[in-house]
């Protein structure tokens, strides 16, 4: 059997850019970790905590309670990471290369936002994240029934509002489409929620799930302060690693959308000639234009 640690990818909310006083936190929603063998997961969990303790160590022993400790990683994949603490850097790309010996991939999925206000782009953020679930568990099905195993799915622990609706929208999601995509059966169960100061390996899915959407920010934002990611001397480990499945869907745009190890690539895949086309046709042509303006004005020009 194999089992998929996933945590979210940015946060639900309205995107307009970066520098918007309000909605300037992530142009994309979704959710990314890794896939692994059921026979692994305990010995890659202890080889984590090795890591952890390794590197961090001075943090941890400051700590009142060491043993829940844990680095987010956002903090690991900040914009000065390779500058202040490439060391935290060479430490994912081994954990990295230990999933991969062990036989397990990473893996994403995520939905550019459309640009604007929650009122301009009717934004419905219980909808953004129940399709941006629905899809991810429909790719992680697809990558078991190519392996001929069954999976389950563990996430971040949420609240238990929360967490009741999303069981029930999944389990109904599961259940129904079975029957037309029988690789669905390989999911043996909703997704388990785990809190992560108790799980090493969903701790390691929080840093997979940061280092994936620095380099969506990467690939998206013109003014991006993460292009190091894409840079081999900095992080190697991923290319090669993600399952043929991972993907981020564009929004409404006329280029094909960025897949698996795409969206490390150094060349953005927006710089092509032509290919800016973000959908804004629910907004007022004068918000557009505004937009259009903004977009044109953060385009570096070319000597």
């Amino acid at each position: 059997m194999l089992i998929a640690y996933i945590d979210e990818i940015g946060e639900t909310g309205a995107f307009v850019f970066r520098d918007d006083k309000r909605f300037n936190t992530s142009p994309a929603f979704g959710y990314a970790g890794f896939i692994i063998p059921d026979s692994q997961a305990r010995r890659f969990g202890a080889i984590f905590s090795t890591e952890k303790r390794k590197v961090f160590k001075s943090l941890i022993e400051a700590e009142s309670d060491p043993a829940h400790w844990e680095r987010k990683g956002a903090d690991i994949f900040n914009a000065t990471a390779p500058n202040h603490h490439p060391e935290q850097l060479r430490v994912f790309d081994n954990l990295v290369n230990s999933v991969s010996r062990m036989g397990g991939n990473l893996f994403y999925y995520a939905d550019e936002k459309p640009l604007g206000t929650p009122k301009q782009t009717q934004l419905d953020t219980t909808r953004r994240e129940r399709e941006a679930m629905q899809e991810t568990l429909n790719r992680l099905a697809r990558h078991a029934e190519l392996l001929g195993s069954n999976m389950m799915v563990v996430i971040d622990q949420i609240n238990e509002k929360v967490r009741s609706e999303r069981i029930s929208n999944m389990y109904s999601h599961i259940l129904s489409r079975a029957a037309d995509y029988p690789e669905m059966r390989r999911i043996i169960e909703p997704p388990m929620h785990v809190d992560s100061q108790l799980s090493s390996n969903i701790q390691f899915a929080d840093w997979v799930a940061a280092c994936v959407g620095r380099a969506i920010d990467y690939q998206l934002l013109e003014n991006s302060r993460y292009q190091w990611v894409t840079d081999s001397s900095k992080i190697s480990s991923v290319y090669g690693k993600f399952t043929y499945e991972s993907k981020v869907h564009l929004c409404h745009r006329s280029i094909e959308d960025i897949n698996h190890s795409g969206i490390f690539y150094k060349e953005r895949i927006l710089d092509a000639p032509n290919n800016f086309n973000p959908v804004m046709n629910q907004l007022d042509p004068k918000v557009r234009e505004k937009m259009a303006k903004i977009h044109a004005a953060s385009i570096p020009k070319r000597k």
